[in-house]
């Protein structure tokens, strides 16, 4: 918020800690989409992310890059058929399509101040649902994935 200098800003504030969390995984080549809300951040809950995703487009096979979070260790899940997990290295979010599109998510809705995680839940639900292919293929299109599947 900008003010004249000397005069402090009123706005609406709520701090709350409350979470959720969004699962999702974007194609850079068509700008295909899939995002599911799930309650925890676990290799299980990974695991059932996984799931959905080999679900969705079943005859399609899925490369889905991973860093290095926690609850990305797959020691004791089950990796559908239909998906392979690329590993980048440590300290590279740039090379995660993920973080590009979270980055613009987040982007959008700094500075509202929500009633509630309900609410925030919803209005997450409407801007995912509401990104269009070619935005997403904007944001998340990078030469290292394109070059590996197109011939130049």
């Amino acid at each position: 918020m900008i003010t004249a200098k000397g005069v402090a800003p009123i706005v609406d504030f709520k701090q709350e800690f409350k979470n959720t969390y969004l699962y999702g995984s974007y194609s850079p080549i068509d700008g295909d989409a899939i995002v599911c809300e799930i309650e925890s951040v676990t290799a299980k809950s990974f695991e059932i992310y996984l799931n959905q995703l080999a679900m969705h487009r079943p005859n399609e096979y899925k490369i889905v890059v991973i860093d290095n979070a926690r609850f990305h260790s797959t020691k004791n899940i089950k990796i559908p058929d239909n998906i392979h997990l690329l590993n980048i290295p440590p300290y590279t979010p740039e090379l995660n399509p993920c973080e590009q599109i979270w980055k613009y998510i987040k982007d959008s809705y700094k500075n509202i101040c929500f009633k509630d995680l309900e609410q925030i839940k919803e209005w997450l639900a409407d801007f995912v649902n509401a990104m269009e292919t070619e935005t997403i293929k904007s944001i998340v299109s990078n030469h290292h994935y394109l070059n590996a599947f197109y011939a130049k």
